[in-house]
Formats: C-alpha cells, structure tokens, sequence
C-alpha cells in the first residue's frame, strides 16, 4: 500500500469531497475525508515505524536522496496538479516542485553535532540529540507542496516519523506526492492524510503526536497550540505576516518597480511572506502608484495551465470573498483603486490586479494579512512615521527597505520588528537560513539547521573522568 494512502477499514464506505479548480469554479475530482479511526490507526502505524528509521541515519540521508530524485522523476505531474487545485501558474508550480527536492537533499545533508561540554567538574559532559516520535505538518493552501517538504524534510532528517495533513482546498497534489516518496522511503514513514475539520484538530490534539508543526492563519494557530497542549506536544507555528516594504527618500522607482511588484503579487499576493503594505515618501507617492498600477493593468491573468499566464486565480472561494470583503470596505472608506478593485467576470475566482491609493490608515486592508492580489500605497512625511506604521500591527514575519544607500537602508531595517528583512528586494530564502516571525507570526523557527534541531530533543549523558 502506498505511504500516502491511509488502511481502510473493511466493511465502509469510504467518505470524500469535492476538489475545486479555481480556474473555472468547478469541481474536478474527490479526496478521501478521513474518519477519526482512521486517524488512530494511522498515527498508531507512524509510531511502530519510528524506531526502525531512527536507528540508522546513514539509510535515512540515502532514502531523502532517493526521495529528491522521486520527486524531480514525477516533476511534470506534480507540477500539472499543484495548478489544476491551486490556481498557480505552470513555472510556478515546477519551481515549487523543484524546491522540494532541492530541501530534501539539503536536509540529506545535515546531521546534528554531538558536543562536549568541560566545565571544570570530574565529568565529562556529552551532548547527544535524539528524535521526538511522530510528527503531525499541518500544511495550508498556498503552496501545499513546498510547505509540506518545508515540515516533512528537517523531521525526517531528524529520524522522525510524520503524518502530514494538506488543506482540504488542495490536497491532490500532497497524495501525489506521498505516492511519489512511498518509492524511496519505508513504509509508514510519511503518511498523507485528507479531509475536512475536524481532522486538523484531532491530529493536533492526537496523544500519539509528539510534535505539531503547522502554517496558517493566526485564530487556527492558536486553535492548533491549544489542542496540542493537551498531550504537552512541541509546537512550531508559522501565523503569516502583513510585511511592510519602506521606500526611501533616494529610490530609484524605475529600477525597484517590477521587483516591488513582484514581491507583492506572486502567487496572486498568496505568500506569508509578500510585500502587503508599501510605504513611500509623500513626494514620491504619485510616481510609485503610477508605477506599480502600471504593472498591475497590463499583467496577464488567466489559468494557470495557459503559458502565457503571469497571475492566476485566488486558490478558493472563502478566499475570494476574503479579498472582496477588505478591498470593498476600503473603497468605502475613501480608498480609491489606481487599478483593479473589482472581481473579474467570468468563471473562477479571479480578482483584478488591485493597486489602493488614499486608504486609511486604519482600514483592514493594511492592518490585516489580506493574501490577495491587493497593494495599498500609503504616503509618509517622515522616516519616524514610516517605520512607525510598518511596525503598527500585531505581525512581524518580514520586511523590506528599498533606496539606492543600502548601508542607509540597512539602519532602517535594523528598526524593523520581524523576524526577517531584506534590502532591495523581499521574499527570498535560503534553505540555509533560520525563518521565523515575532509578535503574532509564530513560534518557533524553521529552516537550515535551526529547523533539523527544532525536530530533536537533547540527551546528556555523564561519565567521570579517567583518572
């Protein structure tokens, strides 16, 4: 039986639900919805699995090698699918696919340091690491295929084992892929699990779980901490960002334009970590609008499979109206759209590339994460003021400060309170460095070995000295 496919209980029927294509609004396929049973003997299987992959980390690295090759072999066919559930586009996907292998290899890569610590005492004192147990990825819609490996890749480089629940929007692709790593890994490794709430929470709050790592919104992360507290599970929460890029009195709007575009509207403005708020000096503010409502007129948006496509579709319909909802209340208090601020007609869940002017400060569109194709530009007199607005909301994911000066810049960005800021560009990482978020964002840190060590406990062990 393939590691992405729970045991079915013999006797029942097995339950499942609509997958939509947010390209056309229609639906195009079924995913398995897990019964609560299922889940037992699932995260029961994990856990007999866990001893036998701990015990060799030479065999792991050459199974998530083995795995990075799987992936990149079935490329085309993942890709194919993230599009059709997820709405991106095709380039978009296979750079997502690509990731993926690329973070398996890197954790491949990567063993944890055994230590000495001599501290003067008739000891020697040794710092060994040791796996947690089964691990629970609780993986969102946006990129359901990236994030997954982002979870699934440092726990099984650790030496444990994962179930890994992808959203109920999109988890097509996540099946396709546990049947693409079932080649290369043992069986009950890494088990996919499908279905609507309450399957999150009842992972989460799973007494077999030892480790909860999950990417969402703030309420839902706080839901998942509270769940897991029950068992005292470790949790690692990625909440998203409302990131604010600052522009300095020295930009050069020409040259940073289809950059600062980009960091807002990739994947349809669907990123944690996208630009979600631009800050620009007063004088400057009509250059910038004109600028970025430029790029938001003439993008290509259409269905992700169509190559000519440049933005898709918003991934799903609560998430649509999500977009209408915050664009409508800030026309109505007194924004006005340089470009876009409408749904498009037609079938899908496309809403018009959307560049705000004259919002208010306090509108939901720039105090709240509204993930969508969506910028608002709001003007600043002085630097104080900038920085002050971009710290102004309860999140603190990343940041970014643009001027021709980056030692200048880099002083702003000092002031920044997230996790990570950038200068002259946003929105890109290393698979080497730490991420994480201050104040609402999260808890906990992913990526590089910072990540590896997140999936491990210590253990000290203590001998006397040979005398």
């Amino acid at each position: 039986m393939p590691t992405s496919v729970p045991a079915h209980v013999p006797g029942r029927r097995a339950a499942s639900y609509p997958v939509v294509d947010p390209a056309t609004g229609e639906t195009f396929d079924e995913a398995p919805d897990l019964r609560p049973d299922e889940l037992d003997a699932v995260v029961d299987r994990a856990h007999r699995a866990w001893p036998g992959w701990r015990s060799d980390p030479a065999a792991r690295a050459t199974a998530l090698r083995a795995a990075a090759d799987a992936v990149e072999a079935a490329g085309d066919d993942l890709a194919r699918s993230l599009t059709r559930e997820q709405g991106k586009p095709l380039a978009e996907s296979g750079a997502e696919i690509a990731r993926t292998a690329a973070r398996l290899r890197y954790f491949a890569g990567l063993t944890p340091r055994t230590r000495r610590i001599d501290d003067g005492r008739p000891v020697h004192s040794e710092i060994r690491w040791r796996s947690l147990g089964p691990v629970a990825a609780i993986v969102p819609w946006n990129f359901p295929v990236q994030l997954a490996a982002a979870k699934f890749a440092p726990a099984l480089a650790a030496g444990n084992t994962v179930v890994l629940k992808p959203s109920p929007f999109t988890p097509l692709t996540t099946r396709l892929l546990g049947s693409v790593l079932a080649a290369a890994l043992p069986e009950d490794v890494l088990t996919v699990v499908t279905g609507r709430e309450p399957l999150g929470a009842r992972l989460a709050s799973h007494p077999g779980i030892r480790h909860v790592t999950f990417t969402g919104s703030v309420p839902t992360g706080r839901a998942v901490a509270g769940a897991a507290a029950a068992s005292l599970a470790r949790v690692t929460l990625e909440l998203g960002g409302n990131d604010a890029a600052v522009l300095l009195d020295d930009v050069d709007v020409d040259r940073i334009a289809d950059r600062l575009f980009w960091a807002a509207f990739r994947n349809c403005g669907q990123v944690c970590m996208a630009v979600k708020r631009v800050y620009v000096p007063a004088r400057l503010h009509g250059a910038v609008v004109d600028a970025l409502a430029d790029r938001a007129r003439t993008v290509t948006v259409g269905a992700g499979l169509d190559p000519d496509t440049r933005l898709g579709p918003v991934s799903n319909a609560p998430q649509l109206a999500r977009v209408e909802r915050v664009v409508g209340q800030a026309l109505a208090d007194g924004a006005r759209a340089a470009a876009g601020g409408r749904r498009l007609q037609g079938p899908g869940y496309f809403f018009a590339p959307t560049i705000l002017t004259d919002v208010p400060s306090g509108s939901p569109v720039v105090t709240e994460e509204q993930f969508g194709p969506v910028l608002p530009v709001l003007p600043y007199r002085s630097l104080d003021e900038a920085v002050d607005a971009a710290n102004g909301t309860g999140f603190g994911l990343g940041g970014s400060v643009w001027g021709t000066d980056p030692d200048r810049a880099g002083a702003v960005a000092d002031r920044l309170e997230c996790g990570t800021a950038w200068i002259n560009h946003h929105a890109e990482l290393s698979l080497a460095q730490p991420f994480a978020g201050v104040k609402n964002s999260g808890v906990g840190v992913a990526g590089g070995a910072w990540g590896l060590y997140g999936n491990l406990r210590p253990f000290v062990v203590h001998r006397p000295r040979e005398e």
